[in-house]
């Protein structure tokens, strides 16, 4: 990419960010952050209940995130977070204009099943549903791209890579 974006990766629990966004950062050359390690200790509590957060909870865990791709403005990187509401991704941009976001989408049933496979995450598949409920995919005024999850890890960052670099060739 000729510019160095801060790329957010977004999606529902389960789309594999965790798995992606390191292999997208690497293959660009950026750092990359856990989006999960942003959340305070509150919020992990109340998902790891089965409990949805709302956007109150969202809001000082969206701000962080914000200041991260803030502070690599310029630099590039690679944050991962669920970005579901329009709204949530306005307030990032508004913290750090100019992010490009990777939506990974896929079918329900193979991020459920992917997500019952994984161990030691505060996610669980009960929140699945309020995930889908929740999510508003990106406008066609949202700087971005949209990568579907079927595949292995490195065949869907390979994806994402080529569909950022597209979308930077195209000035979008």
């Amino acid at each position: 990419m000729s510019t160095p974006d801060v790329i957010v990766v977004m999606g529902v629990a389960g789309t594999g960010k965790t798995t992606i966004g390191p292999l997208v950062a690497d293959a660009l050359g950026v750092p990359y952050a856990e989006g999960d390690d942003f959340h305070p200790p509150a919020n992990i509590a109340k998902m790891s209940a089965g409990r949805p957060l709302d956007d109150a909870d969202r809001g000082p865990w969206l701000d962080a995130i914000g200041a991260w791709a803030r502070e690599r403005a310029g630099h590039g990187g690679v944050v991962s977070s669920s970005a579901l509401k329009r709204a949530y991704r306005d307030r990032l941009r508004a913290a750090a204009p100019g992010l490009v976001f990777l939506h990974l989408t896929g079918e329900r049933a193979l991020i459920e099943e992917r997500m019952a496979g994984r161990t030691g995450h505060f996610m669980p598949t009960a929140l699945l549903d309020s995930q889908f409920a929740t999510l508003e995919p990106l406008g066609p005024d949202e700087a971005g791209v949209l990568v579907e999850v079927s595949g292995s890890p490195q065949e869907i960052a390979g994806r994402a890579v080529a569909a950022l670099r597209a979308r930077d060739v195209a000035g979008d």
